[in-house]
């Protein structure tokens, strides 16, 4: 289950008051290592669990150490969520005047929100044409946000995951968060677009941040990343699963 410990425990059935012994494995995919709860419900459960590899293990309350001294099989994946899920993304030729640039702010009813959310002052929008797509506030079929990343000059965004999302695609990201994750480490190191400020929106400091999101949408042309990972057929393998086209 993907970051769905509860889940797990499914197979322990109080209905049936037995066991489902026919289950024999029991998959926990995480990429959040600061989801100590899900963490610590997925040792109850879990067979094998499948995390990225750039797991920052610094971070996830000894979480893996705990899951390999319990017998549970750890798999490395070799890329982002984002990498099973989108392709590559292809942009505008050219920048729209003014940038057309998406934005999604976050409620802060997140487990881990009221740790890690950072205000972003409406002057950071001045000169921007705003697509809306905030939490619970979107207009569109938020199923269907990823696709809308790509279409857009920037973002600009409270969320982790859409932030990586976007950035893979290309699309040059703001991530304002106090956030700690291996993957905004990997997306930064690979060279994908993502600018991240995790301080109070103020200073000289968040200007000239602000300023290098702005000039970054003019240079797309001249980003260079890391290959696409074919992270969708080894988590099929890790899964014993067959792709189909």
């Amino acid at each position: 289950m993907v970051g769905a410990a509860l889940e797990l425990l499914a197979w322990r059935s109080p209905l049936l008051k037995r066991t489902l012994r026919s289950i024999t494995h029991r998959y926990y995919i995480s990429d959040t290592e600061v989801n100590h709860v899900a963490h610590n419900l997925a040792l109850k459960g879990a067979t094998h669990i499948i995390v990225p590899s750039h797991w920052d293990s610094s971070i996830d309350g000894g979480f893996l150490s705990r899951a390999a001294a319990n017998g549970i099989k750890i798999n490395r994946l070799n890329g982002l969520h984002g990498h099973v899920h989108l392709s590559p993304g292809i942009h505008p030729n050219k920048v729209s005047e003014p940038p057309n640039v998406l934005v999604r702010l976050l409620k802060g009813g997140g487990i881990h929100d009221s740790n890690e959310l950072l205000a972003i002052p409406d002057s950071a929008y001045d000169g921007l044409k705003i697509t809306s797509a905030s939490e619970d506030e979107y207009d569109g079929d938020v199923w269907l946000l990823d696709r809308e990343l790509s279409r857009h000059d920037g973002v600009i965004t409270q969320s982790v995951t859409l932030a990586s999302e976007a950035a893979l695609l290309g699309t040059p990201t703001l991530l304002v968060t106090k956030a700690k994750r291996g993957f905004i480490n990997r997306l930064q190191e690979d060279g994908y677009p993502l600018f991240v400020w995790s301080e109070p929106c103020e200073g000289d400091g968040w200007q000239n941040m602000l300023a290098q999101f702005l000039a970054g949408m003019y240079l797309t042309d001249a980003i260079e990343t890391e290959e696409w990972p074919d992270a969708r057929s080894q988590l099929a393998g890790f899964l014993s699963m067959k792709l189909i086209d």
